[in-house]
């Protein structure tokens, strides 16, 4: 579950919210309360991060933790 680890990263680093609370049911905005700037620096973070490119209308459907690491994934393979 590398993408997992590297995304928390991410994560904590862009919202200083602890590696040890996010879990794959995290959501962005109601549990970590990132508002859409935070949500577009991790997407950023992530797009560099992996390289990989994330379409707007993908990023848009990120609500959760494990719904990043399920994009991630998709542009990887």
């Amino acid at each position: 579950m590398m993408e997992f680890e590297k995304l928390k990263k991410i994560i904590s680093e862009v919202l200083n919210a602890d590696e040890e609370e996010i879990t794959m049911d995290t959501t962005f905005v109601d549990d970590l309360g990132a508002d859409s700037l935070d949500v577009f620096q991790i997407i950023m973070g992530i797009e560099e991060e992996f390289d990989i490119e994330i379409a707007n209308e993908d990023a848009e459907k990120i609500i959760t933790v494990s719904d990043a690491v399920e994009q991630i994934k998709n542009a990887l393979n």
